[in-house]
């Protein structure tokens, strides 16, 4: 039996070579926006794995400290180590902001933690973990930051130390940490001139500038000048402790929000990136439209040129069955193709992206198995324009 398909694509194999490239780019795309919605997660789930925390410590009633701002007074997590089940207690800081490097900016969430404590980056790559208490730094290297490199965080020049990787905010951006003390000073402090014009707002208001009452000005101004706040107090549990249960006492009696590893993955992940992962579902609709239209359009216009084929086979008595087989043949060798270069594409391609793309092989087997049901169903048009086909046709003109 002739086998209308192979025949097909070997007579017009330019056609069907090139259909099946752009099917397969666009193939690509629909793996590679799947991807990044794994990648998002994961950076999600990354973000919480390098803090090394079970439970995170924030402001009452706020989703902080990646989805909302938070704000504590740091002397929060004695109170806090004070408490049953409690193994350590650490303040920490998280600021997304443009870190200058020479004449050009780098996106990054600059992270202030306290050396040996959760919130510090767990593993470095290259140099070493910071020691001094101001000016130093450790940088993810997806910053594009070197050894020894001098970076600008606000007011004050600070020097890299170190080098960690997958060290990423829940947005992708990478991180820089830095000490403590220079991390509320970089996100809470207000630069020399709004300083300047507090203390003489704070001088001429007769209320805290009161006559005979000495020290008073000065107490007020100094307080201005300095913070005491961070976004977050990061907790590890005992061994053998349930977050949950160390967490139940702080949000009753604590008069604060206490989230747990599972809570805060469901608040990045359900809230902080539903929004984005609604988007890319639109976007993988519209992709898996636009790829049974190109489909059934180039299946179609194949038939279409084979109609007296068709109608020799009709004569001669080829069941109808069989020359429907044959146009599926064709739709499905043709999402083979496409999937294997759209595969191919995105798995060369996803590096380059600037946010990290994650390409797991289910994602791959569910791409090929929609890809083939959709070649099936975007055959059924030529299908029917085959079987349509009056027989006499082969004898006609």
């Amino acid at each position: 039996m002739i086998n209308l398909a192979g025949r097909d694509i070997l007579h017009s194999w330019g056609k069907f070579a090139f259909t099946g490239l752009g099917l397969g780019l666009l193939i690509g795309v629909t793996l590679t926006m799947a991807g990044v919605y794994r990648g998002m997660v994961d950076d999600a789930k990354v973000l919480l794995n390098n803090s090394g925390a079970d439970l995170w410590i924030v402001q009452k009633d706020t989703l902080g400290p990646y989805a909302e701002s938070s704000s504590l007074h740091d002397d929060v997590y004695r109170s806090i180590l004070g408490l049953p089940g409690v193994a350590q207690a650490a303040n920490v800081t998280y600021l997304t902001m443009q870190v200058r490097r020479g004449d050009t900016d780098v996106r990054a969430m600059v992270v202030g933690f306290e050396p040996g404590q959760p919130g510090e980056p767990g593993y470095l790559t290259a140099g070493r973990q910071i020691t001094r208490s101001h000016y130093e730094a450790v940088a993810d290297v997806k910053t594009g930051f070197q050894l020894g490199e001098q970076i600008r965080i606000r007011r004050h020049d600070y020097t890299v130390v170190g080098l960690t990787r997958r060290m990423v905010s829940s947005g992708g951006d990478p991180m820089v940490f830095i000490p403590l003390k220079d991390a509320q000073e970089a996100q809470f402090l207000k630069d020399n001139d709004a300083i300047l014009n507090e203390r003489a707002r704070t001088a001429t208001n007769p209320s805290l500038n009161r006559p005979g009452v000495p020290g008073l000005l000065e107490a007020i101004q100094a307080s201005q000048a300095s913070n005491r706040n961070v976004n977050t107090v990061l907790v590890r549990v005992q061994a053998g402790q349930s977050p949950e249960e160390v967490a139940a006492p702080i949000r009753r009696w604590k008069h604060l929000q206490a989230y747990t590893r599972v809570q805060m993955e469901e608040i990045l992940i359900a809230k902080l990136i539903a929004t984005s992962a609604k988007q890319i579902a639109m976007f993988l609709v519209i992709l898996a439209i636009v790829s049974a239209a190109i489909v059934a359009f180039i299946i179609y216009t194949m038939t279409l040129g084979k109609i007296r084929e068709i109608a020799v086979l009709k004569l001669i008595g080829t069941r109808s069955s069989t020359i429907a087989g044959m146009i599926l043949q064709q739709a499905l060798g043709l999402g083979l193709i496409g999937f294997i270069i759209g595969k191919v594409a995105a798995t060369f391609w996803a590096p380059a992206f600037p946010k990290y793309v994650l390409l797991e092989s289910g994602d791959a087997i569910s791409g090929f198995i929609a890809v083939m049901i959709i070649c099936a169903l975007a055959s059924t048009l030529a299908i029917r324009a085959a079987l349509r086909v009056d027989p006499a046709t082969a004898i006609g003109g």
